[in-house]
């Protein structure tokens, strides 16, 4: 749509194994036995859609107490956002031009701890937080239970928060903002397709961490799988998507990838 934006908003670093993201990327074998493994550095970054109608925010970060103890220990071992206390969402946001009060609604892409770590400011307010009934279930599931994943803090979601629920395949957020189910990664992973003058933007989030994931259609590792059959499925639904509308590709963790969109599209 004419008037819409989405301008790209970087929120730290992670440090984590290759092997967490490329499945097989360091496994051994009878003439490798003992292969190295990769430590790689990996972009949290929200984005802010604005378009006639309302300005939206695109998931919210890790809580800059992650790296204090908020965190897990064993994950934050695994996956270090290691300059967390560098990026608070009112902070980040300031920087790009907006406040946490210009925010009009929030998009949830998922509820993993490194997406939901900003949900908070958002708690006894009236502005919509849009989720997939997949996601909101099987993250209470995780966090209020010994089962499902560990990714998942209560602390995070388990607030006073105005939740609007994403059901089925797609849903139109705003005319030119288009929701996607995208299983595979969680239960209720969403990505979007938005229309902009600059070009259309396909939002791939987590169904793809890296452009291996996407190119080479390598999963994920399985710690970070919850199906790998929705995950397959789920990416031949972006790559038709891209085929349909010449979308730029928009990873969920790939810093170089980021990097190459500067400051986002009509921003």
């Amino acid at each position: 749509m004419a008037d819409t934006s989405v301008r790209l908003i970087d929120r730290g670093r992670v440090h984590a194994d290759m092997g967490y993201v490329i499945d097989g990327y360091s496994m051994a074998s009878a003439s490798n036995p003992n292969p190295d493994h990769e430590m790689a550095e990996f972009v949290v970054w929200n984005a802010v859609i604005d378009t006639p109608e309302r300005t939206i925010l695109w998931d919210t970060g890790s809580n800059p107490r992650a790296g204090d103890g908020y965190w897990p220990a064993p994950l934050f071992e695994a996956f270090a956002h290691v300059d967390a206390a560098e990026h608070t969402l009112e902070a980040d946001l300031d920087a790009a031009g907006y406040s946490l009060s210009d925010i009009d609604a929030v998009v949830m892409s998922h509820l993993h701890l490194d997406h939901a770590g900003g949900l908070v400011e958002f708690a006894d307010t009236d502005v919509p937080i849009y989720v997939h009934e997949e996601e909101l279930k099987f993250a209470y599931y995780s966090a209020k239970t010994t089962e499902g994943s560990i990714a998942y803090l209560a602390s995070d979601f388990d607030h006073d928060l105005n939740w609007n629920i994403v059901h089925g395949d797609s849903y139109t957020l705003e005319p030119g903002v288009r929701l996607v189910h995208l299983p595979g990664h969680t239960p209720g992973v969403l990505g979007a397709h938005i229309e902009t003058p600059d070009g259309d933007v396909l939002i791939a989030g987590d169904e793809c961490y890296v452009e291996g994931n996407y190119i080479e259609e390598i999963p994920l590792g399985p710690g970070l799988l919850w199906s790998e059959r929705a995950w397959f499925d789920s990416l031949q639904k972006v790559k038709e998507l891209e085929r349909q509308t010449g979308a730029d590709v928009l990873f969920g963790h790939d810093l170089e990838r980021f990097r190459s969109f500067g400051k986002g599209w009509n921003a």
